[in-house]
């Protein structure tokens, strides 16, 4: 297995994916909901996320190719929504994956109304277009079965991970202070910012080779 892309791959998915920075949306969008009902909803939410994420994982590329945008290409555009993500987590600012204020509002009212584990748990708080850009641009990095395996394993422990804060949501939330979740985000930022930077590095030296030398 690809040791290097394991490592580099579950770094980029916790940091996009954070179940502590989810957390607080979570307890939110669920808090008239009973134990057992909030736990399915976890259930769900870890199963979508999954069945997404290995769905854009395999046709990523092919998605790519079709509309004519090189792996490389992605790795810059992707970088740069990236980094616009993180800086929002370092200013403490809203990211992508929470959505306008009118979105937001929706997402209250579907939580009032009906079941909320695909939207707006899953899309777009958890597979949102950071980690839909993430995905595809580590996907297009592996290579072979050791490389996919990386990726693929990377994504499957960072959403069990992300299936165990949920399920102790209600005991998680009770002992995760403010100034803790503030601390995370603005690390996971730091993170996040650092792959971005080297998404648009590398993207640039697959298009220019001069910036090989």
């Amino acid at each position: 297995m690809d040791t290097a892309l394991l490592v580099k791959a579950f770094g980029g998915f916790f940091a996009i994916m954070n179940p502590f920075v989810a957390l607080p949306m979570f307890l939110t969008l669920t808090a008239g909901y009973d134990l057992k009902r909030q736990r399915t909803t976890a259930l769900r939410v870890a199963l979508y996320s999954t069945v997404m994420g290995l769905v854009i994982m395999v046709s990523g590329t092919a998605i790519l190719t079709f509309f004519g945008v090189g792996v490389n290409d992605f790795r810059v555009a992707g970088g740069i929504v990236l980094m616009s993500i993180a800086l929002g987590m370092l200013h403490g600012g809203s990211s992508s994956h929470t959505g306008t204020k009118s979105e937001q509002a929706q997402q209250s009212k579907q939580a009032a109304e009906s079941d909320v584990s695909f939207y707006p748990l899953t899309f777009p708080m958890i597979l949102g277009p950071g980690t839909i850009t993430t995905i595809i641009v580590f996907a297009g990095q592996a290579q072979g079965v050791s490389g996919n395996l990386a990726v693929v394993l990377s994504l499957l422990v960072v959403i069990a991970l992300l299936l165990l804060v949920l399920w102790f949501a209600p005991k998680i939330g009770r002992h995760l202070s403010e100034t803790l979740r503030v601390m995370m985000t603005r690390l996971m930022g730091m993170i996040l910012a650092a792959i971005a930077v080297q998404m648009v590095l590398a993207g640039l030296m697959g298009l220019i080779p001069a910036l090989r030398r």
